[in-house]
This record gives C-alpha cells, structure tokens and sequence, in this order.
C-alpha cells in the first residue's frame, strides 16, 4: 500500500515570544489565554492581563507558557511579599489578591464536582492565615562542589536547583528565626557531603530541628549541633544513616489543637496548617453527627488527629493505617491518654481481601483522608460496611472526583461540600465532602 506524504498543519505558536490575553484561570490559578481554541496555561498571569510569553511545552492539544513581559497589568496585581518568590517553587500565587486565591479554588472546586452533585451548595471556605501558617517545612541542603559551598534552601519551582533563602514568610514565625542561625552552624560541620535535608516543626511544646545525614556526623560535629540546640532552646534530633532518629537534646514534641495531646516525632505526618486542621476536624465531626452508640472507621488515620476526637463522642474507633511507626504512635497515645474505645491496625488500603477481623463487623459512620493518590481500592468497599455516613478529606481534587463516582455507585449521594486553604499563597486545592446513604 502506498502511503502518501500529507503536510501537517502548522502550529500558530513557535518557539519564539508571542503575546496572549489572559481570560481565566486554572483550578490552580495559572492564568489561561487561547491560540484559536487551543488553551494556553500562563502561570503568574491574572485575568484581563495582556502577556508576552514563550512556550515551554507543546503538546497537540495545550502548551504552557512562561511570562516573558507583563504588558498590560491587572489593577489587581500585588508585589510579592516573599523576596524568593521568582525562583523559589513554593508559593506560587503571592502576585494574586488572597481573596482572588480562594475564590479561584472555589469556582475550580464547584466546576470539577458540578457533575457528581449539580444541587449541592459550597460552604465558604475554611482558612486561617494568609502568612506565617506552616508549623513544618523541610530545608533542603546539597554540597555544591564546584563553589565549595553548602546550598541550603527550597528546590526551584519544576527544578531540582536549590534556592539560597534567607526568610520564609510562610513559615512560622519562631521557625524562622532558626534559619540564620542553622545555615551558619551547618555550614560550620566537617562533612557538608553526609548532608541530606532538615525537617523543622514548631511543636505546641518546641521547635524542633531535625538533621538528616547519609552517615554519622564526627563526635565534634555533633557537639556542635548540641550547641546550637542548647543557645536557640530547641528540640534536636539527628537522623543518621540507617539508624531511627535520636532525640539528642530537648524535649519530644507534642500538639494538642484537637482536645487532646498527641505526641509525635518529627518524621511523622501532622496538618501543616494549625488553624484550618482545628477548623477541619471541626466541620467533620459536625457533619458526622457521632453520638454514643457509633462504631466509627477512621482510615488512613494517621497518629490519630480525627480518631481521638472521635473517640470522645462514639462507642468505638477503628484507626487504620498503612505506616506501622504511625500505628505504633497512636496506640502510645491511647495507652498514654487511657482512651480505650480507640483501636490502630496496620493495612494496605489498597490490597485488602476482606478477612481483616477489624473489617468484619459493620461501621454507622466512616471518615477517610488519603493521601494525593485517594483511595483506589478501599473505596471499592466502603458500601460493605452499611455506613450511613461518610466524610471523605481529600488532598486532590482529581482522585477525588475519581473516588467519589465509586461512592455514588454505591448508594451514597453528595449533601455537603467545603474548599479548606490549608496551603495559602499555593494552588493546591484540599476539601472535604459528606456522602450520605
């Protein structure tokens, strides 16, 4: 069979610079224009801007573009607040008005779900503040041979590229008192190539800095981080090689915005955003509706930030977890805080076949907060359990839209939706929803 040479058609847009009016926005408020009908997604760009940009990607039915020049501004640009915010890859909407942000999410949030519950109304979206809200942040650090320098910082937005900082304004004001102060002892230490990353939370009883190393730090290097821990009155944990993280000086952290103490170690997940977590747990045990004769299932549970809560208003909660240190946390805490209506067992959420003793008994209400991949698999057989409520927190809104289609196949339907702004100044997009039988 002869095949025959047919031209393809050309692409209007090339490599080079080429100007777009910006008429929307994304669901994580990149700025989008149009060749034709084909969408150009501008991140940086606001609605009713005219931008010069040159594509960084294109793909036969999108390209993304980088802004080169801002030719007619929006009245509503502000100046970032961040002095890092050109390069750094973490706050990406600091050129936004705040209330422009949550709008943003919420238009986004109500068009993905508009299919799955076209009646049900959005509630205004939980928040807390605009700056200074995450209680841990992880500081990268890389021996940069060439300059003989250790780099300490944030990756560059899409880039493996570490962004020298010297503030954080996002970050917790008492964390960000620690940066200058760590960056000069770190860069004191003897084998700056051992170097991995440092994880700082600020605990309801200390700030805690944990290093991590490819290997043991030389005995004078380690004194050397005693002594910085000891001047700026933190909890210090050094996380060498293949060993558990040692507490090396302080106290272990704790956080208690739930109505209960929980301890945990700083290589365990917590909410990174104090207010809105309180605010979250909240509006799920609201929309529960738990009283005293309720077997709960909380999955994906974590070290316990919905099941004790819960706990206190249900005959019984099943915590479930696929990390066992986590598992092994939250039993401490419940033996620690005489709960014992609160149970924790390890489980690929996954992979599960149904034999597990604690899935054989029916649950009234469930809760789920899964990770960005959601729930594929438990949420297949969720219907089994003949709960009659089901609040589902959700860190991405693509899965859960996903998961949310199996719930309604189930029997269930959409009564309640809520936008949380647990990363302000980010376009990420967390929420949770209420399914009922």
């Amino acid at each position: 069979m002869a095949n025959f040479f047919k031209p393809q058609k050309k692409n209007s847009i090339s490599n080079k610079h080429f100007v777009v009016d910006i008429e929307k926005y994304d669901y994580q408020g990149a700025g989008i224009g149009f060749d034709g009908k084909k969408p150009i997604f501008v991140e940086g760009a606001l609605v009713g801007e005219k931008v010069l940009v040159a594509p960084i990607e294109v793909k036969a039915k999108f390209t993304r573009a980088k802004i080169i020049k801002v030719q007619n501004s929006s009245p509503s640009r502000q100046v970032p607040f961040c002095a890092h915010f050109a390069k750094c890859g973490g706050c990406s909407l600091q050129h936004m008005p705040y209330q422009t942000q949550l709008e943003v999410k919420q238009q986004a949030f109500k068009k993905l779900m508009s299919k799955l519950a076209p009646v049900v109304g959005l509630s205004e979206v939980i928040q807390g503040s605009e700056q200074g809200y995450r209680r841990r942040s992880r500081v990268s650090l890389r021996w940069n041979a060439k300059s003989q320098q250790l780099e300490f910082g944030f990756r560059q937005g899409k880039s493996n590229q570490i962004v020298d900082i010297i503030q954080c304004p996002v970050m917790a004001t008492e964390l960000q008192g620690l940066l200058e102060p760590l960056k000069k002892v770190l860069q004191s230490l003897s084998q700056p190539r051992i170097l991995g990353h440092v994880e700082l939370v600020a605990a309801d009883n200390a700030q805690v800095v944990l290093l991590r190393s490819s290997d043991q730090l030389k005995p004078s290097d380690q004194i050397l981080m005693q002594e910085f821990a000891q001047q700026n009155g933190v909890s210090l944990y050094l996380h060498q090689g293949e060993t558990l993280p040692q507490l090396i000086h302080g106290s272990a952290p704790c956080c208690n915005e739930v109505g209960v103490e929980l301890a945990f170690l700083p290589t365990d997940f917590i909410q990174v955003n104090r207010l809105v977590n309180q605010q979250m747990v909240s509006q799920a045990m609201a929309w529960l509706a738990l009283d005293k004769q309720d077997r709960v299932l909380d999955l994906f549970s974590g070290i316990g930030n919905f099941t004790f809560p819960m706990s206190q208003s249900a005959i019984q909660v099943i915590g479930i977890e696929g990390v066992q240190d986590m598992v092994e946390r939250a039993s401490q805490n419940a033996t620690a805080l005489q709960v014992n209506n609160a149970q924790f067992f390890q489980a690929d959420l996954a992979n599960l076949d149904g034999t597990e003793a604690w899935s054989l008994q029916g649950f009234d209400k469930i809760l789920l907060d899964p990770a960005r991949a959601g729930a594929a698999g438990i949420v297949d057989k969720l219907g089994q359990f003949k709960a009659s409520h089901i609040v589902y927190v959700s860190c991405n809104p693509s899965t859960l839209a996903r998961d949310s289609e199996s719930l309604l196949k189930q029997g269930y339907r959409i009564t309640k939706m809520r936008v949380l702004d647990m990363f302000p100044q980010t376009g990420h997009l967390e929420s949770m929803v209420l399914f009922e039988k």
